[in-house]
């Protein structure tokens, strides 16, 4: 069955280019976020994971860890580093799990249970390990997104996203396009007493919709 949002993410334990982890515990009582793709040294993958290495100042100020997964092992998560970094001109000092079982791309869902790695493999035999998952504290599913091989993610929108989530975590909720300054909405199970009580001055659009500042 499929990871929903708000669904315990599973726990497990791996190896990284950084050692062995458990997933829960690596988590800890920060936000993660998973990044995985179906192969390494392929070129859509390379341009990616060094976008979240040039991101690592960005990660840190919004108190989150990111991890890789690739269906290769630690000694190729090694050398395709040494890309990442001529790549994005950043240190990849991020792990990336050695995936060569697909123990966490079935655990997430990404692979069926019966899938397998056939010798002289191409990407296109784990193209569907291509998703992002954001996780909260609580080790749970915050949100996932899924892109195919061709189109590179768009890091920007991941941040924002981000963003988002820690917001909401304030009790509101974000309009569409929302990023970090911007008004954000009051959700309608929140009467327009407690409303002022809670927010102060906001705006009411519609009867369902009223924005406010974002608290801090």
């Amino acid at each position: 069955m499929a990871l929903r949002i708000n669904d315990v993410v599973p726990d497990f334990t791996a190896d990284t280019d950084q050692g062995e982890i458990s997933f829960h515990d690596w988590i800890g009582d920060s936000w993660a976020i998973l990044f995985s793709h179906p192969k390494d040294f392929t070129p859509v993958c390379t341009t990616e994971f060094s976008a979240v290495a040039q991101l690592a100042d960005e990660w840190a100020a919004r108190g989150t860890k990111v991890i890789g997964v690739s269906v290769d092992g630690v000694e190729d998560h090694k050398k395709w580093k040494e890309d990442i970094a001529t790549y994005g001109n950043a240190p990849a000092g991020f792990p990336i799990i050695a995936d060569s079982e697909l123990k966490v791309s079935k655990l997430f869902d990404m692979l069926p249970a019966e899938a397998y790695l056939p010798d002289g493999r191409t990407p296109a035999d784990s193209a569907t390990v291509r998703s992002v998952f954001i996780i909260g504290p609580d080790k749970q599913l915050k949100l996932s997104m899924t892109y195919p091989m061709t189109v590179g993610r768009n890091f920007a929108e991941i941040l924002r996203a981000l963003d988002g989530l820690q917001m909401s975590g304030k009790g509101v909720a974000t309009p569409a396009n929302w990023v970090p300054g911007e008004d954000v909405i009051i959700p309608p199970t929140v009467s327009n007493e407690d409303a002022t009580a809670k927010f102060g001055e906001f705006e009411t659009i519609f009867p369902y919709l009223r924005k406010t500042k974002a608290p801090e």
